[in-house]
């Protein structure tokens, strides 16, 4: 089995990283000091165990690498629709979303017929859509975070899931495949017949903690432990929770249990605060903007989130550093 992650950022690197001291046959897809990096010198990976070094077949060029059996995209939201996996796909090749917010594929294969096309939102005019046929994807849901500390280093921090499932619910033999090449790379992989609820089960806290970390520059325990933090946060995550029940998703645990798990990561910073910090776009239509557009078409309100991704925008045009 041929696999490319294309992105091979800190999330795409850890993955890309262990896969190829499994032994997989793993490309990367980066750009670049990282790629030039991880061309000379190898991927260094990093975690509280210590540090590896492999050599990767990385480029930044997919033409080099042909078709694959699997691409793993985990660009930013920002950067999909500029994703130029074309030369890595063969007839039969899979595509799974390692990225934040409600992904692209998200309409396909659901019952009713607002299925038909993708969320502008998320893929502007559906141009991703129609060139990679959302009959190729699969749905991945991170459960790690990593960090780049600098080029050619990736820093595992914690967690080591990958949730996987189909759009349609079936469990494949594609994604059976898929998880037993990720847990040879030492992840724990679950497939889910409804990969759409684990979708909204992250959003739940993402599309709430990444803004306002974004917004007051703090970190995720300190929003988790401020009392006014708190009390808006809930009222953010009701609003995403309202409108996921009303898409058909089912939310596990409460609200108040959530954000005391949140308190208990301390001084980690949100992806979107590192975004900030580092002068990168924010991925606000994926996370924030995809939930506001969702909540229009099943006719939920959602005014805190509407008010937070307002501000956002305005922040994101401006140089506030």
């Amino acid at each position: 089995m041929k696999v490319c992650i294309f992105g091979a950022g800190a999330i795409g690197g850890c993955m890309g990283g262990r896969m190829a001291l499994a032994g997989l046959d793993v490309s990367l897809v980066a750009r670049g000091p990282h790629l030039v990096s991880m061309k000379k010198d190898g991927l260094r990976l990093e975690g509280s165990g210590g540090g590896q070094t492999v050599q990767v077949t990385a480029t930044d060029n997919p033409a080099e690498l042909g078709p694959q059996d699997f691409v793993i995209i985990s660009v930013k939201a920002i950067s999909l629709s500029g994703a130029n996996i074309g030369p890595l796909l063969g007839p039969d090749t899979a595509v799974i979303t390692a990225m934040n917010g409600i992904p692209w594929w998200y309409n396909y294969g659901l019952e009713s017929q607002r299925s038909a096309r993708p969320l502008e939102s998320v893929d502007p005019g559906g141009d991703f859509w129609r060139r990679i046929g959302p009959e190729r994807a699969i749905g991945g849901i991170i459960g790690y975070s990593a960090k780049m500390p600098q080029p050619g280093v990736v820093r595992c921090v914690f967690g080591n899931r990958f949730d996987i499932g189909e759009p349609t619910g079936e469990m494949s033999e594609r994604c059976l495949w898929l998880a037993e090449l990720l847990n040879q790379s030492g992840f724990e992989t679950r497939v889910s017949g409804t990969i759409r609820n684990e979708v909204w089960n992250k959003l739940l806290s993402t599309a709430v903690f990444n803004p306002l970390s974004a917004l007051t520059r703090a970190n995720l325990g300190t929003l988790a432990n401020d009392a006014d933090m708190r009390r808006l946060a809930k009222i953010m995550m009701r609003e995403v929770s309202d409108v996921g029940t009303a898409a058909g998703s089912e939310f596990v645990g409460s609200i108040e249990s959530r954000i005391d798990r949140i308190a208990t990561l301390g001084s980690h910073k949100s992806s979107m605060l590192q975004d900030i910090e580092a002068g990168r776009p924010l991925e606000l239509d994926a996370i924030l903007g995809s939930i506001c557009e969702m909540g229009r078409l099943v006719g939920v309100r959602t005014p805190s989130l509407d008010m937070i991704l307002a501000v956002l925008k305005i922040r994101a045009r401006h140089d506030y550093r």
